[in-house]
């Protein structure tokens, strides 16, 4: 099972907004809406993938990291590295 499963509705749910945000901009651009309205639901979208991607993360290190860490040995080394690059590329993004 994975950090996210107990709460996979509602991931589901805020990725669906995230969706409709997303064709709300391709109207939008279909509909020759003004430049800086654009670029506001841009940020808009870009803010929830942002906000989602940390609430996962914090999944994962509740529960993947901290099961694998447990453990011990390579495997804990692992999960920690890849938590830590994953994080490196969110800061980045």
């Amino acid at each position: 099972m994975h950090g996210y499963t107990p709460h996979k509705q509602d991931h589901l749910r805020r990725l669906r907004r995230v969706e409709g945000q997303v064709r709300g901009l391709q109207r939008m651009i279909e509909e020759d809406k003004y430049c800086i309205d654009i670029l506001t639901q841009v940020s808009a979208a870009t803010s929830a993938l942002r906000s989602f991607a940390l609430v996962l993360l914090e999944e994962h290190l509740a529960h993947c990291v901290a099961e694998a860490t447990q453990k011990g040995g390579p495997e804990a080394e692992a999960k920690v590295k890849e938590a830590a690059d994953a994080i490196a590329r969110l800061v980045r993004s």
